[in-house]
């Protein structure tokens, strides 16, 4: 009997041994347990806070890009409005300069017209950038200061070229050429070509503008021929020579009735050299016409 309680006394210390570990165990594997949680509320909660920072860093990135896009819009705004500012600024500083020139123009034109008017009896109408008329008032020779022509309109036109283009405006007054063009400088001088082949001219031009008032007659300058239209069928044709009336003549050239020509062989007024007023009142009052 003393050797099974000695057995069983054995059993029970290593019993309770082991019920010491096993308690020892679990509380160390529970402590473990906890520090693992701990752990894993440590590293879920980082998580959390870098997932966060991740989502606020692609929050900035894509902030951060569309920033950078519109900055790019930007900057090529900018630089568009800088190339058309500079256009813009050209096209100002080169209408500016056209201004000015055209200002210095009108004002050397005005010069010059206030002199010509002096010299010249030039009326002026009108002026503005582009354009000027006036009214040629000839003075008649000495010889015939009974006599007075009509005054000849004329109009100036300039262009951006530094060019002029004069326009008679009535080109019955006896002007072969009714325009005139040339450089800007040279305007004086083609409106005294102008003076000078009118008053060369004054006593045939006197004389054409008063037949006028007594015989339907049309004067064609660029041809020197002068129409007189006696009746709806009958036409008679004169030319008048240059120089008319000191060296030049005037003479019957032709006379059509219904557009078919008439004969002119005994047709001419009594006296030598007649004039075109003698030559009109000739054909008015022939009874072969």
């Amino acid at each position: 009997m003393p050797c099974v309680l000695v057995a069983d006394g054995g059993a029970r210390s290593r019993w309770k041994a082991l019920k010491a570990e096993s308690r020892s165990g679990g509380e160390q594997a529970e402590a473990l347990l906890q520090s693992l949680q701990d752990r894993i509320l440590q590293i879920d909660s980082r998580r959390h806070r870098v997932s966060q920072l991740i989502q606020d860093l692609s929050h900035q990135k894509q902030q951060s890009a569309q920033m950078r896009e519109s900055f790019c819009k930007a900057q090529n705004a900018l630089q568009s409005c800088d190339h058309q500012l500079a256009q813009l600024r050209a096209q100002s500083e080169a209408a500016l300069r056209q201004v000015t020139d055209q200002q210095r123009v009108q004002d050397r034109l005005q010069v010059q017209l206030s002199v010509l008017q002096e010299l010249m009896q030039i009326h002026l109408l009108s002026i503005d950038q582009s354009e000027l008329c006036m009214e040629l008032r000839p003075r008649p020779p000495c010889a015939d200061r009974t006599s007075e022509l009509d005054p000849l309109r004329l109009s100036v036109t300039w262009s951006h070229d530094d060019h002029f283009t004069l326009q008679v405006s009535d080109v019955t007054a006896g002007l072969v050429e009714d325009c005139v063009s040339g450089r800007r400088t040279e305007l004086s001088t083609a409106l005294l070509e102008v003076m000078q082949r009118y008053l060369s001219q004054f006593q045939l031009l006197s004389e054409i503008q008063g037949l006028r008032s007594s015989f339907a007659i049309d004067w064609r300058p660029a041809q020197r021929l002068l129409l007189y239209l006696k009746s709806a069928a009958l036409v008679c044709h004169l030319e008048v020579e240059e120089g008319y009336p000191s060296t030049g003549r005037a003479r019957l050239v032709s006379v059509q009735r219904n557009g078919q020509a008439v004969n002119t062989s005994g047709l001419k007024p009594p006296h030598s050299g007649p004039s075109l007023t003698d030559w009109l009142v000739f054909l008015c009052s022939c009874p072969l016409l």
